[in-house]
């Protein structure tokens, strides 16, 4: 139920997902509040992710902005970040965002792994003529305004988008949303369309260019 008028001034329900696999999930055809989230669907309250396994789970394969193969997050309390630390995301698949997909939500991402996760939609966002949109962000979608992305500790290897960004797309629609990437490696994370030059595996619109140090991006 909603507490307060505004789902994302709501500080709960506190959602604390821990020492739990998902496997399997399929939220397609799924289109409350926009869709999404393969395993997790959040909106409003705070979630948190902690020591846990997201394997083989998808959401729709098109469309310019639906996303997370496995988690989808909305409209979390005060702007606070989404907490993923210490889990593993494999094999997820959606339209955009592989693994995680958000609008307008901040992630902090610590000690996790991402590998072979994938972007699948076709014609990015806005969709191109003739195209039903998506296929961004082949592990992390990120769009809003001003929201931001702090990843440590981390490792994405072998994701993959039909559009951009092979592991991670980020855009900050009024350029206020920041990226800081630490002790990370990002690697062999293909997009077949486009990228930030000099950031592999990447593709971010911002206030100013990521932050990262540390790490390995190839």
């Amino acid at each position: 139920m909603w507490t307060t008028s505004h789902c994302q001034d709501q500080a709960s329900p506190k959602l604390v997902v821990q020492n739990l696999t998902f496997a399997g999930g399929n939220s397609s055809g799924q289109r409350f509040d926009g869709g999404g989230g393969g395993a997790i669907f959040d909106r409003g309250g705070q979630l948190r992710i902690v020591s846990s396994v997201f394997a083989g789970n998808r959401c729709d394969r098109d469309g310019p902005d639906i996303g997370g193969g496995a988690v989808r997050a909305l409209s979390q309390y005060r702007g606070l970040p989404v907490y993923v630390v210490g889990s593993r995301f494999s094999g997820n698949a959606c339209s955009n965002g592989g693994a995680l997909s958000s609008i307008g939500v901040s992630w902090t991402v610590l000690n996790s792994r991402f590998i072979a996760n994938r972007a699948i939609g076709d014609g990015a966002n806005p969709a191109r003529p003739g195209t039903p949109g998506g296929g961004s962000g082949g592990a992390i979608y990120n769009d809003g305004d001003a929201m931001t992305l702090s990843i440590g500790g981390s490792s994405f290897m072998g994701n993959h988008a039909d559009e951009g960004g092979g592991a991670i797309f980020f855009v900050s629609d009024d350029r206020t949303g920041t990226m800081a990437i630490r002790d990370s490696t990002l690697q062999r994370n293909h997009n077949d369309g486009f990228h930030t030059a000099g950031l592999a595996g990447i593709y971010f619109l911002g206030a100013r260019r990521p932050t990262i140090a540390a790490s390995v991006l190839r």
